[in-house]
């Protein structure tokens, strides 16, 4: 016997959208560790090049391209050059990083953005907000500081010594962050319920394509193993777009918008497996702080849906 939401979608369908949606969280916290795995091989551009080449292809067979005529002119460019801009810093930041723990470190950086989507929002919208957002998104600030410093716990003479050993990737992390709110806020309203995922992709695939060739970066050097583990990657991070966008089309998306934000945790965890690195107790600490903000400032964005900012369309897992 079947019962019918309010919606007319059947719950055992519910079911089905909300585990495409959790494996697409479980896929996306697998990702950090596997692009530092191929950009070791292959190369922090060229691997990155070669991954979104691979996550395109993957994207145009499963999703396909929405028609251009369909999409807004302002949505593709200004959405396209903030997913393309966020991907870049990300990816290069991942694979230029000095060793693999100052990778998860870039991981651990980039979840600051469900603090930074707030702040923004707070300042974008002249609806009331609950006062404790405030210390909620300090809180994620501290947390990046605290694992960043290191075992010393908070200096800011040791962060600033930490930063100064590779500022590029720590610059790279943290602005990509902040883009991802921007795109997060400002997509919102361009998009018009369409996506452009897959020319999204492609764009960013080309962006580093062009930017390889630019570089110094010695030739690509494949090897079967580095294949395998490219495809692995490049399968993993589509799959969680495609997976994702199943999920949140008749989902549970209070379940979903809840388990979203542990990815800082289980991407450190996976990270860690991954690229078989033992991390400290200080650092996990520092994880954890992350995440409780991010939860913390989704729920009180959600405790009063009436009066507060609803964090629900910007739910997003890297």
């Amino acid at each position: 016997m079947f019962y019918t939401s309010a919606k007319g979608i059947i719950l055992t369908d519910i079911r089905k959208y909300t585990l495409a949606g959790c494996l697409a969280i479980l896929i996306w916290s697998t990702t950090v560790g596997f692009v530092r795995n191929v950009a070791e091989q292959l190369g922090a551009i060229g691997g990155a090049a070669m991954i979104y080449s691979v996550s395109s292809l993957f994207l145009l067979i499963f999703i396909g391209t929405p028609r251009f005529k369909d999409l807004s002119l302002k949505y593709l460019l200004i959405g396209g050059a903030l997913f393309v801009s966020y991907e870049i810093c990300l990816s290069l930041a991942l694979g230029m990083a000095n060793n693999r723990i100052q990778a998860v470190e870039m991981g651990v950086i980039n979840y600051l953005w469900p603090s930074l989507v707030v702040l923004l929002a707070v300042f974008t919208s002249k609806k009331s907000v609950d006062k404790r957002l405030y210390p909620a998104i300090a809180l994620s600030f501290f947390g990046v500081a605290w694992t960043v410093s290191g075992d010393g716990g908070i200096s800011i003479s040791q962060l600033a010594e930490n930063i100064a050993t590779n500022p590029v990737s720590y610059s790279m992390a943290l602005m990509g962050a902040f883009i991802w709110a921007f795109y997060c806020n400002i997509t919102k309203r361009l998009a018009n319920g369409k996506n452009a995922i897959t020319w999204f992709f492609i764009a960013t695939a080309i962006t580093l394509w062009i930017t390889y060739f630019m570089s110094n970066e010695p030739a690509i050097v494949f090897t079967s193993g580095a294949a395998i583990d490219l495809l692995i990657t490049g399968v993993a991070m589509g799959s969680g777009y495609a997976l994702w966008n199943i999920g949140i089309i008749g989902g549970n998306m209070m379940l979903l918008a809840t388990l979203s934000y542990f990815t800082p945790l289980l991407s450190t965890f996976f990270s860690a497996l991954i690229l078989d690195i033992e991390l400290t107790a200080t650092f996990w600490q520092g994880v954890i702080m992350v995440t409780i903000a991010s939860l913390l400032c989704w729920w009180f964005t959600r405790e009063k849906p009436s009066a507060t900012i609803d964090m629900a369309p910007y739910i997003k897992v890297e």
